[in-house]
């Protein structure tokens, strides 16, 4: 009789079904205002994406108060939760919305664009920003809708695709935006990021192959083999000098770097203890462009703050008595970097360690770390001299420290991209938050957002049983070691 029942009612509850799809449809046909333009212009849609992504990218929810903090550039010296590994919900929320809804979506528009105006360079364009979007939530959640992403007319639940899949995915989508790119002609506007210039565009798409080919280096040794022989050495196709990094440079208030946004009316951040030792230890100048002195000027060092304290105990180190991060990560105007010449370089040095390219693996690391001291105006002598240090010299017995421990030093301020690095390279080898909640473990992932548990439950199931339970400390694929 239950099964009679339940046949019964959802026979009726069919035709309501129809009935509401019906009247909604009639009601956005009314609705639809005769005065506003029914086709999204591409050029908005491209700065707007820009901004709106990369404001997440380098913003509060997932790099100040998440993939920051895990990898101690920042600390927290009030509201200390975030520091002991106890992310909002309402944090994880946000990021997965924002990337997805105001980035993957918009971009996958922007694509379609790009194929009906005709312009290739739009489509381009959206394939490369969407590509770096996925890259970054499947390095952070690992498992994530991406065949089936932004296309709710046909998958309005879309399945978890394995992050192995998502990768190689993306490489082919870059290495086709990079084809498409046309440098004579097509011209795009709205273009925040890179000012129009196409070359600049295909330097940034052939570079962020680079980073995914070396991301899956320990999994798919092969598929990175590849990528390195296409596109692996050739400066021409690739990003070439620190005028060159791929930045967004932001303006003054409303469109004021995040961090600088935050300073407006925050106090709550540090610079870690973690890097302000690393770099004292290594006497590395980029110390006094990193960090701020205390504003109690009888401090007269620059004291970096543990991260994890309890509240009561950071609490006692008073605000004035210790150290922010530096101006130059503060100001309204502050560039958020997405893609750097020395990041580059650090990728090109694993590659030639691992014979993937010819050349010299110490040569690129040098130039590596050279790229980075130049990057914030470090003097010719000093870079000699910081070169010189045993403790800097290139130790290709132990590769994954000499290129871990710098790469870490350099990616300062890039969170989500050094979070990602720290797991799979291994290096710096960090110290778990003071008072972390995580028996002694630093996270390796962010868990999904509990709107898809109840929204995508079949779906989230399917990914967790595959990838592991859905917790801080469990590791993602790429992660090999």
């Amino acid at each position: 009789m239950k099964k009679l029942k339940f046949i019964y009612t959802l026979w009726l509850a069919l035709p309501l079904v129809a009935v509401i799809s019906g009247c909604q449809k009639q009601l956005e046909r009314i609705n639809q205002n005769p005065n506003e333009p029914r086709i999204v212009q591409p050029d908005y849609l491209l700065s707007n994406g820009i901004k709106a992504n990369v404001d997440t990218y380098w913003g509060n929810e997932a790099a100040m108060e998440a993939a920051l903090l895990y990898v101690q550039y920042w600390s927290k010296i009030q509201y200390t939760d975030p520091d002991r590994y106890i992310p909002a919900a309402a944090n994880i929320q946000t990021v997965w919305s924002n990337f997805y809804a105001q980035g993957i979506e918009d971009f996958t528009t922007l694509v379609q664009l790009g194929d009906s105006l005709p312009n290739p360079n739009y489509k381009a364009v959206g394939l490369i920003m969407r590509a770096w979007l996925f890259q970054n939530v499947t390095d952070l959640f690992g498992s994530v809708p991406y065949s089936q992403a932004a296309n709710i007319r046909q998958y309005l639940t879309p399945k978890y695709d394995e992050q192995k899949d998502i990768y190689t995915g993306i490489l082919a989508e870059l290495k086709t935006a990079a084809q498409l790119i046309d440098e004579t002609g097509n011209p795009i506007q709205g273009d925040i990021l890179l000012a129009g210039n196409m070359r600049l565009w295909k330097k940034f798409a052939n570079s962020l192959r680079l980073r995914i080919a070396i991301r899956i280096a320990d999994k798919l040794p092969e598929v990175s083999k590849t990528v390195f022989a296409e596109v692996g050495a050739d400066a021409a196709l690739l990003v070439a000098d620190n005028k060159e990094n791929i930045q967004l440079n932001y303006k003054a208030s409303p469109n004021q770097n995040p961090v600088g946004r935050n300073r407006e009316t925050r106090n709550d951040y540090r610079i870690s203890k973690a890097i302000v030792d690393k770099l004292k230890a290594l006497n590395d100048p980029r110390l006094t462009i990193y960090a701020d002195k205390a504003k109690d000027t009888s401090v007269h060092d620059l004291i970096g703050v543990t991260n994890g304290l309890p509240v009561d105990s950071a609490a006692r180190l008073g605000f004035d008595r210790t150290s922010d991060i530096g101006t130059v990560f503060k100001t309204s105007d502050a560039p958020a970097v997405l893609f750097s010449y020395a990041e580059l370089l650090f990728i090109q040095a694993e590659a030639a360690q691992r014979g993937w390219l010819s050349g010299n693996a110490a040569t690129y690391y040098n130039q590596a770390v050279t790229a980075s001291l130049k990057q914030y105006g470090i003097t010719d002598s000093l870079v000699t001299k910081y070169l010189a240090q045993p403790a800097v010299v290139y130790n290709a017995t132990n590769y994954k420290q000499s290129i871990g421990d710098q790469k870490w030093l350099a990616l300062f301020g890039n969170g989500l991209e050094a979070f990602a690095e720290w797991r799979r390279l291994d290096y710096p080898q960090l110290k778990p938050a003071y008072s972390g909640v995580l028996q002694g473990k630093i996270p390796l992932r962010f868990t999904y957002p509990s709107t898809e548990q109840a929204v995508n439950r079949e779906n989230y199931k399917t990914a967790v049983a595959t990838q592991g339970a859905d917790v801080l400390t469990t590791k993602l694929w790429f992660d090999a070691n």
